[in-house]
């Protein structure tokens, strides 16, 4: 009886699993464009470089309009800003695929990105909400789960249909799955309304917290170095450890992988040891990217190091989310969309960083060298972190369910972690 009990207790609730597939849907559009460059150049009669923009407006969109959005819906309940976020999403998909002007598709790009912000700042705070202070951190996990595993199947997939069907293909699937996501989250999700006492000024308040910014600093950081190595890791695969460009994917596929590992380690075991977990990652990521420099000349020992330093890397993540919502007690949402934030804000950072080193005199190994310095500097806000402390009293955001049937989802759930 109690072993059945415990297991009960340790599944997620089924809305983190539907939560996961949205941010899959989301994770495969923001990377999928990448690969389908030429193709939309091409079809909008644009440069390649001019359509690299596809992706900048995308992250930019993400970076500024994650926080605006989650404060723009913070009066609305929770189940409506995201059915309303797959909506848009699936609407921006829908009018770049009948467009052939870029103006437009780029327009598209940016609201979808908005979109994209609104529901992963609202999804965290439901997933931690349902899953209970004991399983906050693997709620996380596997949301962000469904993002690394966009990277492993979203979007080899979306290139390789994208190259038979054109680039709009992908775009019109991805509409079609956001509006179906959007019917499975009307089902499942309940119906919440937002506590009268969540204001804007109580989500502004949290940012006065110290140990906010340094995981935030942290989510910068570890993201900007496993990025920043990832962004330039063809030219290093095929230039200097001699892999054919056709096994590149294969390769990609691995750090995805590792990247999937990752998410779920940190997921399993920050709850329990949250800075245990993360310095350690931390510091292993960052001899990984060192050990890449000198070891790239290797096939075997670059595709054995990719692997390691994403599965390293991605450990980091989950638990610092989890973290910062933790922090933000009553009023989580804007400091969701900010960890957010931090992690596109990492990728543009890391990514720009690498650019000049790799034209530097460092030449192929720079961006794994900037990814190893990244990494290092992440264990000053995590050490920093640990040595204040992540214990205290820790509210999960209340309630008001409004469905008489449903009685349980109600009130507040107050808990003290013990992390």
């Amino acid at each position: 009886m109690s072993s059945a009990t415990g297991s009960a207790r340790s599944k997620l609730p089924f809305v983190v699993w539907v939560l996961a597939a949205g941010t899959f849907l989301m994770g495969t559009t923001e990377f999928v464009i990448a690969g389908l460059l030429p193709e939309m150049a091409a079809d909008l009669n644009v440069s390649v470089s001019h359509a690299g923009l596809l992706i900048t407006a995308f992250a930019v969109g993400m970076i500024v309009g994650g926080p605006t959005m989650a404060m723009a819906t913070l009066r609305l309940p929770q189940r409506h800003t995201l059915i309303g976020a797959l909506a848009v999403f699936a609407l921006g998909h829908a009018v770049a695929a009948l467009s052939t002007s870029f103006t437009v598709v780029l327009t598209a790009r940016v609201v979808t990105a908005l979109a994209t912000g609104a529901f992963w700042a609202v999804g965290f705070v439901i997933a931690t909400t349902a899953a209970g202070p004991a399983r906050a951190t693997r709620a996380v996990g596997v949301m962000m789960g469904g993002l690394t595993l966009a990277n492993v199947v979203g979007v080899p997939i979306g290139s390789f249909v994208g190259h038979y069907t054109g680039w709009r293909g992908p775009f019109w699937a991805l509409a079609v799955l956001a509006a179906l996501a959007a019917g499975f989250v009307g089902r499942f999700i309940p119906r919440t309304e937002q506590r009268t006492e969540v204001s804007v000024r109580a989500e502004v308040r949290t940012l006065k917290q110290g140990r906010l910014w340094l995981a935030l600093g942290a989510a910068v950081l570890i993201m900007g170095g496993v990025l920043a190595t990832y962004t330039y890791i063809t030219p290093l695969l095929t230039d200097r450890a001699g892999i054919p460009a056709g096994v590149v994917p294969l390769v990609l596929i691995v750090f995805g992988i590792g990247a999937l590992g990752g998410t779920a380690i940190g997921g399993r075991l920050g709850d329990r040891r949250p800075m245990t977990t993360t310095i350690t990652a931390a510091a292993a990521t960052a001899l990984l990217l060192l050990a890449l420099i000198p070891a790239s000349d290797s096939p075997v020992a670059a595709v054995v190091l990719v692997f390691g330093m994403a599965m390293a890397g991605f450990t980091v993540n989950p638990v610092l989310t989890s973290l910062a919502v933790r922090f933000a007690g009553d009023a989580p949402t804007l400091t969701s969309a900010l960890t957010t934030s931090g992690y596109n804000t990492g990728i543009a950072a890391g990514s720009l960083a690498a650019g000049r080193a790799l034209d530097s005199s460092l030449g192929l190994t720079g961006p794994a060298l900037v990814g190893a310095v990244f990494a290092t500097l992440t264990l000053l806000p995590l050490i920093a972190l640990a040595l204040r402390g992540t214990a205290g009293p820790s509210r999960i955001v209340a309630h008001h369910t409004t469905d008489a049937d449903e009685p349980r989802q109600a009130a507040v759930a107050t808990a003290t972690s013990t992390h």
